[in-house]
């Protein structure tokens, strides 16, 4: 499982039997220098060819660190070989804007079957694809100033290449074609509230991670709920977990990064926990332990995702 460890700067790869086996960043979570070896609060990374890692330096917001007031800038997506060295880069460490080569807090980032990369651009309210070679935005939707987006926390392209986008703040999950059309939508009118991350099933459902409401519920094409498992009722949970992903497996199952719960968790359908990884509730950055997990997926199962290409 490839989990992202937000608030201890990192990114770690961890086997079934709990232990690390890979990892990029400084488990440090008083790090504020972005720089070659860094990554600094790491909210999306997938795992792609060639052992190649994505991931998107978001930054640490204001008041949410202990000890780090003022919080943390980052900005970057970048992509990393098995030994750490960066061979790939968009945007520019500690630099905020929405030019060329600049973010605004990039929450999440995967690479399109095409090489292509596409970037939630959270603060710049957007959801850009850049060229993987040129650089160059070749498709945005939304911007700083549109009033299309709240606070995006996601992109997954379809396999009709359509773009399925959480927008968090709007409680909404939306599907736009290419020429930036809603053809499918649902929101708070079916009870959803801060929707941090959606994916579309193999049997069309949309499995959308409901963080206000600290649930994970499928809905059918006709909006229909068929499946929902809370995170606040697990074992030990604190009361507002906060879950923040959510993918169903090839097997069925489901691999969630519960933010605030301190873990990542594996359930099936039984809603049997399978897997966890981290102490509930409990903030470290030892063995077993991680501090504001974002996602988590299981490396090489892109069910309900896009599948990055054979190459980078």
């Amino acid at each position: 499982m490839l989990i992202t460890d937000q608030f201890n700067n990192r990114v770690i790869e961890v086997d079934r039997n709990k232990h690390i086996v890979w990892s990029f960043g400084s488990n440090d979570s008083d790090l504020c220098n972005p720089g070659p070896g860094t990554i600094i609060g790491t909210n999306g990374a997938e795992r792609l060819s060639g052992g190649l890692t994505i991931m998107a330096g978001t930054g640490i917001p204001s008041m949410t660190v202990p000890g780090l007031p003022n919080g943390c800038v980052d900005n970057r997506v970048i992509v990393v070989n098995h030994d750490g060295d960066i061979v790939w880069q968009y945007g520019q460490a500690g630099v905020t804007g929405s030019g060329p080569n600049q973010l605004s807090v990039p929450v999440f980032v995967i690479q399109l079957p095409n090489r292509d990369i596409l970037i939630t651009d959270q603060s710049n309210e957007r959801v850009i694809q850049v060229d993987r070679f040129s650089k160059k935005i070749v498709f945005q939707y939304g911007c700083p100033t549109c009033n299309l987006l709240n606070n995006p926390n996601s992109a997954e392209q379809l396999p009709n290449g359509h773009i399925l986008i959480a927008d968090e703040n709007n409680s909404r999950a939306i599907e736009i074609d290419r020429q930036g059309n809603i053809v499918w939508q649902i929101g708070a009118e079916h009870g959803l509230n801060i929707v941090a991350f959606a994916s579309q099933l193999p049997n069309g459902d949309t499995l959308i991670t409901d963080s206000g409401n600290s649930r994970i519920v499928e809905f059918t094409p006709d909006k229909k709920i068929v499946f929902q498992y809370f995170t606040n009722k697990a074992k030990g949970s604190i009361s507002s977990p906060l879950p923040t992903n959510a993918v169903e497996l090839a097997d069925g199952d489901i691999s969630i990064a519960d933010q605030f719960n301190n873990w990542a968790l594996i359930i099936d359908r039984d809603k049997t926990t399978d897997f966890q990884y981290g102490m509930t509730g409990v903030i470290g950055n030892g063995p077993g332990q991680v501090y504001a997990p974002y996602t988590a997926f299981v490396i090489g199962d892109y069910t309900g995702q896009t599948p990055p290409p054979s190459t980078f």
